[in-house]
């Protein structure tokens, strides 16, 4: 079984990152959503309410796994014993910054190898930080985020 890793802070999950993980599904048989727990980092949502999103945005497809890590993706990705990081690109700048991000994982463990794919046109814009920027300012993001996670948007945002 071929099993990818799909890290991220997921904060929130976006139609882009569900794109990108179906697409996934036709170069691996599993993939592992890995969810990034950063504590120097501000979240809008916890690590326990990204995987619950996670989680609802996949619909329980046994073929996803939710998990979380600390510290180096390479070492992650020793102890699940997964050799292939799954990366989402959008635009030109996105290629940049994962093309380091790759050859540092490379550097710090040459049998990790990173393979890119392209989120789809619908979603070639969006990012959580759009997302939440636009939700903050009462925009209508329902078409760019599962539906639990537009609720919990508005819930969070909006009170």
């Amino acid at each position: 079984m071929s099993t990818a890793i799909y890290p991220g802070s997921f904060d929130p999950i976006t139609n882009g990152h569900v794109s990108i993980l179906q697409s996934g599904l036709r170069a691996f048989d599993h993939i592992i959503v890995a969810v990034l727990h950063n504590p120097q980092k501000s979240a809008l949502f916890t690590v326990a309410e990204r995987t619950e999103m996670i989680r609802e945005a996949l619909g329980g497809d046994p073929r996803f796994e939710v998990d979380t890590f600390e510290g180096l993706l390479v070492d992650y990705a020793k102890k699940r014993q997964a050799n292939v990081v799954l990366r989402g690109l959008r635009a030109v700048a996105d290629f940049e910054y994962e093309l380091q991000m790759a050859n540092m994982n490379r550097h710090l463990n040459d049998e990790v190898e990173t393979v890119f794919i392209m989120a789809k046109d619908a979603y070639f814009y969006v990012s959580s930080n759009l997302v939440k920027e636009a939700a903050r300012l009462g925009g209508d993001v329902s078409r760019l985020v599962p539906p639990g996670v537009a609720e919990r948007l508005r819930a969070k945002l909006r009170p």
